[in-house]
């Protein structure tokens, strides 16, 4: 699943491709949302944004459609009319007299009076975008000192989108080695030091990863400034401290680690 970079990512694309445009042609899979579509025709999109792996698209009609890829659905830039993924299901078509941005495989998908939008179940549920310009230390440190958060391990806290939203199994791996955490410990058990190592990894490894990997061809990444360190490393030396890097199991998911720098 995309995480929080390459959904930020995804948005300044679209929001490139069709933000303040008014809309030629709107089209739906879903009947409930195609009623939507008089609303829409001649709008324009005002903002896309990110919410840890889910997009709100903000139209000037007052709508704001809420979408989220999961694991299959994918956003995609072309031109009016034009199909650019033939094999994959089309849901969601916004086109203007230039460009079309079409939403593939997704199945949750939402449209919503923009003054209502906040209260959709699933951004209920999320803590702060972990890439929001407005999340700082003393936030992250509150919410690792929270009764909820305080006492889970880190491996699977850092899957958690209730305590930060955008963090997925890459992202774990490689703030986890930055801050040289095992991923079993608690925030409750990390001395200060640790803990504002913690805090650091989860305010630099996000920005970095959006800041610097590219989308390749086929959906996949090339590696600009960014670097694997531990994901899917597992079996080449540590770039620390040269011990072979290990893959196991935490919390249902793959997770990679230097045994002796996350001791």
């Amino acid at each position: 699943m995309p995480e929080g970079p390459e959904i930020r990512r995804a948005a300044d694309a679209l929001n490139q491709a069709v933000a303040g445009r008014p809309l030629t042609e709107v089209w739906f899979a879903f009947p409930h949302l195609q009623a939507f579509r008089p609303r829409l025709l001649g709008a324009e999109v005002m903002r896309i944004e990110p919410r840890g792996k889910a997009l709100l698209t903000h139209f000037s009609s007052g709508l704001t459609l809420y979408s989220h890829n999961q694991l299959y659905g994918r956003w995609r830039i072309a031109r009016p009319g034009e199909n650019p993924l033939p094999s994959r299901t089309p849901r969601v078509r916004l086109e203007t007299a230039d460009t079309a941005a079409v939403l593939y495989s997704a199945s949750d998908i939402d449209l919503r009076p923009s003054a209502e939008i906040e209260s959709h179940p699933f951004l209920q549920r999320i803590g702060p975008d972990v890439l929001d310009a407005r999340l700082d230390a003393e936030t992250i440190v509150a919410r690792l000192r929270e009764k909820r958060f305080a006492r889970r391990r880190l491996g699977a806290l850092l899957l958690d989108q209730a305590f930060l939203a955008g963090l997925g199994n890459y992202l774990r791996a490689e703030i986890l080695w930055q801050a040289r955490l095992n991923p079993e410990l608690r925030p409750v058990d990390l001395s200060p030091e640790a803990l504002a190592a913690l805090v650091q990894a989860l305010l630099d490894v996000p920005l970095r990863s959006y800041t610097t990997r590219e989308a390749a061809g086929s959906g996949a990444y090339h590696e600009a400034v960014f670097r694997f360190h531990v994901f899917k490393q597992d079996g080449q030396p540590c770039s620390r401290c040269g011990t072979p890097v290990a893959k196991i199991a935490h919390s249902s998911r793959p997770l990679y680690l230097c045994t002796a720098c996350q001791a």
